[in-house]
């Protein structure tokens, strides 16, 4: 185990860990090639036996009284962003394994109904969609044919045990095998006929709006409850302080009020923050704030973390209408590395949403959080939650004031499409589905910037490094692109007839 730790310090520490990792196993597999002949009882160190490695099962330290059932695989006692990134090397580096391996890796990461981190669940399944030739040897381990087909089909039709109990006990009911009884039953039941019908089911579509937006807002952080005047009274105080602060002391001794403010027991942490408004503080104020208000001892990372970016940053990245400082993208930087996951709750989600567009300035900002605080896996993760993800992955946390700054749905711009460019450019492995989804935003967008400069260096980009997955689009996008009439229309077009 001992001749592995430098590889799971790469994991741990390298800010690439891709390269490093590769680049280590190629010295290791040949300094063993070389002194194979005078120490031959020593394990190899080669892809393969780092593979094995990660598949050897290990016993848990709480052992229930049936251990066997509870034995885990090495990687899976490693923590979660070396999970990930071990992943994001494997998936980087695949051809140079064996894929079936591979594919064994990650059905294990993904089954078995365990709680998997959020990144850790996202790499195993980007590692899973690339392999070339998909294995499906692992279902003839689910035993399908094990149980008795009238047994499955009598239980699945049997009605649970708790409501047999509520209809024995049901008089009078309206259905027999629903224990609502006619009582239950006001005069105000809604009642749809022909006339009526599509009134009530445009006024559920707005309440299925409204519900969706509340919980938006609500997410991630404490019930919404009145303040207590004494309170109200400190946070307005605070207010003034963050205006007024001018030296770095002053700043450090505002961080302490507002963290014991925020995070006293049963206070709803927005609100607070709404009426602090720590976001009109000045910029080196801002990048105090952030460097403090995080002690370091809340274990929530998208829950105090996330709070501290949507009420410091994410106000005045909203509004830039020209480059951010540097002290504060600095600041952003440095908090977003720590806090990857607010990163993205708490910034780079609500500001991509951003109800009127993203400019150029906030796309620099976006583009290098991405580069400088994110591994790959998690851009890929986030482009396919982003472009083709369910609603409920689309989570985000901002101040109720800020709400009607953020939008549900993306609105596609020159920049957006910039942005994307950033992202193709810096090597990151879309998804089929992220491709998919750009493929239909490209058909859809062509015509309005046909004669777009920008929009064809991305569709250049596009094309250039996502060409085995856009086969199957070659000829709509062709089409799409003969409405274009820009300076790169004819190399798009000469990228495409060569797929």
């Amino acid at each position: 185990m001992e001749e592995w730790i430098p590889l799971l310090d790469i994991f741990l520490k390298s800010p690439s860990p891709e390269t490093e990792a590769s680049l280590w196993l190629d010295e290791a597999s040949i300094s063993f090639s070389s002194s194979s002949s005078s120490s031959s009882s020593s394990s190899p160190i080669n892809r393969s036996s780092f593979v094995s490695l990660l598949k050897k099962q290990c016993e848990p330290i709480d052992q229930s009284p049936s251990p066997s059932s509870n034995k885990v695989m090495f990687i899976e006692t490693l923590p979660n962003m070396v999970q990930s990134r071990i992943l994001s090397f494997l998936l980087y580096d695949y051809k140079r394994f064996c894929g079936k391996d591979l594919v064994w890796l990650a059905r294990e990461m993904l089954g078995g109904g365990k709680g998997v981190d959020f990144w850790v669940q996202r790499a195993a399944q980007n590692l899973l969609d690339t392999m070339p030739e998909r294995k499906f040897d692992w279902i003839s381990r689910l035993d399908l044919g094990s149980a008795d087909e009238d047994s499955i089909v009598e239980e699945f039709d049997s009605v649970p045990d708790w409501l047999t109990e509520k209809k024995g006990g049901c008089i009078g009911a309206i259905l027999p095998w629903l224990p609502v009884s006619c009582a239950d039953v006001g005069s105000e039941t809604l009642v749809v006929d022909s006339c009526n019908e599509e009134d009530l089911m445009s006024q559920g579509r707005e309440n299925m709006e409204v519900d969706h937006r509340e919980a938006v807002d609500e997410d991630d952080h404490e019930i919404n409850v009145a303040l207590q005047p004494d309170v109200h009274e400190m946070a307005v105080n605070l207010r003034a302080k963050v205006k007024s602060c001018e030296s770095t002391s002053e700043v450090l001794a505002l961080c302490d009020e507002i963290r014991k403010l925020c995070l006293g027991k049963g206070r709803d942490c927005l609100r607070v923050l709404a009426l602090v408004e720590p976001w009109n503080a000045e910029d080196e104020t801002t990048a105090v704030l952030l460097s403090n208000l995080h002690s370091g001892s809340e274990e929530e990372e998208i829950g105090w973390p996330s709070q501290i970016l949507c009420s410091t940053v994410l106000p005045k990245f909203l509004a830039l209408e020209k480059s951010a400082s540097r002290v504060l993208m600095s600041a952003t930087v440095e908090f977003c590395k720590i806090h990857q996951r607010a990163g993205e709750y708490g910034l780079v989600f609500p500001m991509i949403l951003r109800k009127e567009g993203i400019n150029s300035f906030i796309c620099e900002v976006i583009a290098r959080v991405l580069k400088e605080c994110w591994h790959l896996g998690h851009i890929s993760a986030f482009c396919q939650k982003l472009l083709c993800g369910r609603t409920e992955e689309r989570k985000f946390l901002l101040l109720p004031c800020h709400r009607d700054l953020i939008s549900d749905d993306l609105t596609w711009n020159e920049s957006l499409f910039i942005l994307f460019q950033n992202i193709l450019t810096h090597d990151v492995p879309l998804t089929q589905g992220s491709v998919d989804c750009l493929v239909s935003k490209v058909q859809e967008m062509a015509e309005r910037y046909c004669k777009s400069l920008k929009f064809g260096n991305f569709l250049l980009h596009f094309i250039s490094k996502c060409a085995t997955m856009l086969h199957a689009h070659k000829y709509p996008l062709i089409e799409s692109v003969k409405c274009t009439n820009s300076l790169v229309t004819k190399s798009i077009l000469s990228k495409l007839n060569a797929l």
